[in-house]
């Protein structure tokens, strides 16, 4: 079974929020889905994302591929754990 990490689209119409989950790469874009591992709203400003880190690295380690939007996700929420406390 081939793993994917997307975004599974929710929302209204003009008003859409995403949920990160790990899916099969064969199931559609808003079906079932294996684990949900967090979330993403785009018309937010500022930090607009809230990633489970750990989760994302099991599943990585594990074969699942990132798609090109949660892999800038991941990028970013990786420099904003990195960085020191203010």
């Amino acid at each position: 079974m081939a793993v994917s990490i997307r975004l599974r689209r929710e929302g209204s119409l003009n008003h859409p929020y995403y949920k990160v989950v790990v899916a099969d790469q064969r199931s559609p874009r808003d079906g079932k889905f294996i684990e949900l591992v967090g979330n993403y709203d785009p018309k937010k400003e500022g930090q607009n994302s809230n990633i489970d880190l750990s989760r994302i690295d099991y599943w990585i380690k594990n074969g699942a591929q990132p798609s090109d939007t949660v892999r800038s996700l991941i990028k970013k929420a990786r420099k904003l754990a990195d960085a020191p406390a203010a």
